[in-house]
């Protein structure tokens, strides 16, 4: 009996959408990709319900005559690929065909098209892969895709979809990826109803501003290099503008954007002696390779490639950033410039200045020997009699022992990162960072519930500039801020002005972070925390902490150690992080 059958095209077709579309941030980047091989030079992109209910994509290219609008839902149907040999000389965005064949399977679709010079268009209606109608009709020269009720009829695939911000933060990545490498194109985006970006036309560089926000203008180095193997293009960050999470890093090949852990280790590399480690470098890069040497067809989505001279791109791309780097902070940090004079003014009428007078001590002797300094001693309780011997290295799970007051008020500063003090059980070893995160974020929460926040009026107020998507969620945040002592209020646009803030954040830090606590609560959001308040103060609490490599003098060690045994889950950091670990006796003894 036979058991094998040839799936149908609507099943095959469902398949296949799976690979290609998997949620509708996948559907909105074939569409795009569509539209910039159509050579269009204006793309709106209009969603509704973070694509669920609506993903439009106008574009004014070139348009389709009526066989081209009707056939291109057939799978395989592309006007890139005519032989296998054209897999290796790639230079448009989609090629493989299957696009809007898989979209038409899982979606109700709705196509208007006409070419320049047609006095009428096409309209092509298709619902779940089966062509409803198609019929002449008058619309622009161009192209408007609509994809209607994603998944209708895939429900199971439907209710795998997350809930609509993070759906929509997929979306809002996908059209940064495509606008960042084709900044000669104008793009928009509105959902449901309200403008996220209105990009003009223009270089990399303002394109770069024009989505992350002004301040990129002043944080960023260019990069360029020109070799036989490839061509490099583009912006790095200052390694003052690093941060601890990996933001911001675009890598694009050919006009595409790609995932490649060995190029985007060539460019932090570069950092290595320029920023702290676990730091990471925001770069927006463009390289130019010759397509024969790719292979971009391993992986539906097309951002996995693989390089003939992998070893060689690595190479040359760490090298150019490594110059780039070199070459403009040098530029930076070496100033000639004539200093100013000294700016004093007139002294007061009648004011007879004084005679400058030396003071001495006559009986100083440098050979005397001086007091010589208090020395740090720890004491331990003698263990009672027949008590069992305590387990080495035990963790300090035990609150009632962090409550307790040091035998010795001395502490002991190792390697700039960790304290030492002696408790009753034993020498506890606390990490200064984690344990001020700690003290920062209980102390924050508590003036929340208080209503008492810590905050000082600027005398003169602070302008700060945000990308689109990160001017919404500031805007969603400002109540909660508020509660922080922030007084934020917008400007217009992308712009906001600030004029009173946390008594411990310096004014020059305020764009820094606010940046990063909004990349940390977009992170920490669906993860960690359960509400706003917990993952700002987690966030704030983390850049205002003291950072390992700081000296500090016994008065703040001894006010950090009381700060901490006083927090209910002096244990752990706000990060979950063990802060401290106790070292009993025997231990040393061994």
């Amino acid at each position: 009996m036979d058991i094998i059958n040839i799936l149908p095209d609507s099943v095959a077709n469902q398949i296949a959408a799976g690979e290609v579309v998997d949620r509708p941030a996948g559907a909105v980047k074939e569409l795009l990709e569509n539209a910039m091989d159509a050579g269009a030079t204006q793309i709106d992109l209009v969603v509704k319900d973070a694509g669920r209910t609506l993903i439009q994509v106008i574009d004014n290219g070139c348009g389709m005559s009526e066989s081209d609008a009707r056939l291109c839902f057939e799978r395989h149907a592309t006007s890139k690929i005519h032989r296998a040999d054209d897999l290796f000389a790639i230079h448009t965005m989609g090629f493989r065909g299957e696009a809007l064949a898989s979209i038409a399977a899982i979606a109700q679709v709705e196509l208007h098209t006409r070419q320049m010079g047609s006095e009428l268009g096409t309209e092509v209606v298709i619902e779940g892969a089966k062509i409803i109608s198609q019929q002449p009709l008058s619309c622009p020269t161009g192209t408007s895709l609509s994809v209607k009720n994603l998944f209708f009829n895939v429900p199971a695939r439907r209710n795998f979809l997350k809930k609509d911000s993070v759906e929509m933060s997929h979306i809002e990545e996908v059209l940064r990826r495509v606008a960042l490498v084709h900044p000669d194109i104008a793009f928009s985006l509105t959902s449901n109803g309200k403008t996220v970006y209105d990009l003009k036309a223009g270089n990399m560089l303002q394109r770069i501003c024009g989505i992350f926000g002004q301040s990129y203008n002043e944080r960023l180095y260019a990069v360029e290099e020109a070799t036989d193997l490839v061509k490099i293009k583009g912006y790095v960050c200052k390694p003052e503008h690093c941060r601890k999470t990996r933001g911001e890093q675009y890598l694009f090949v050919n006009g595409r954007f790609i995932k490649h852990p060995a190029l985007n280790a060539a460019v932090e590399k570069a950092y290595i002696d320029l920023v702290p480690e676990r730091t990471y470098p925001s770069y927006f890069i463009g390289l130019q390779v010759d397509p024969s040497r790719i292979d971009i067809n391993i992986h539906p989505a097309k951002t996995e490639v693989k390089f003939v001279d992998e070893q060689a791109l690595f190479s040359i791309l760490r090298a150019a950033v490594k110059r780039s780097l070199g070459q403009f902070s040098l530029a930076t940090e070496l100033r000639f410039d004539t200093p100013e004079e000294f700016n004093i003014g007139p002294a007061p009428q009648g004011y007879t200045p004084q005679q400058p007078q030396l003071r001495y001590q006559p009986d100083y002797n440098p050979f005397r020997p001086q007091p010589s300094q208090t020395s740090l001693a720890f004491s331990f309780p003698d263990p009672p009699p027949h008590s069992p011997t305590p387990s080495a290295s035990t963790q300090a799970t035990d609150e009632g022992d962090l409550r307790l007051k040091a035998s010795s008020p001395s502490c002991l500063q190792i390697q700039e990162r960790y304290i030492a003090t002696a408790l009753r059980s034993g020498i506890a070893l606390i990490d200064q960072q984690r344990a001020h995160e700690r003290v920062i974020y209980d102390r924050l929460m508590a003036q929340l519930e208080s209503h008492t926040p810590d905050a000082q009026t600027m005398l003169f107020p602070v302008t700060c500039s945000f990308s689109a998507s990160d001017s919404e969620m500031l805007t969603e945040l400002l109540p909660d801020l508020k509660a922080y002592g922030f007084d934020i209020a917008p400007r217009g646009g992308t712009t906001f002005v600030l004029s009173a803030a946390p008594s411990d954040i310096k004014t020059s830090d305020l764009q820094s972070v606010l940046d990063q606590l909004l990349s940390d609560y977009r992170g920490s959001t669906m993860q960690r925390y359960n509400n706003a308040r917990q993952s700002i103060s987690a966030s704030l609490a983390r850049q205002m902490a003291v950072k390992a490599g700081t000296r500090l003098g016994q008065e703040q060690m001894q006010q950090l150690v009381a700060d901490l045994f006083a927090c209910p889950m002096a244990g752990t950091s706000p990060s979950g992080k063990k802060t401290i670990t106790i070292v009993h006796p025997s231990e040393l003894l061994k």
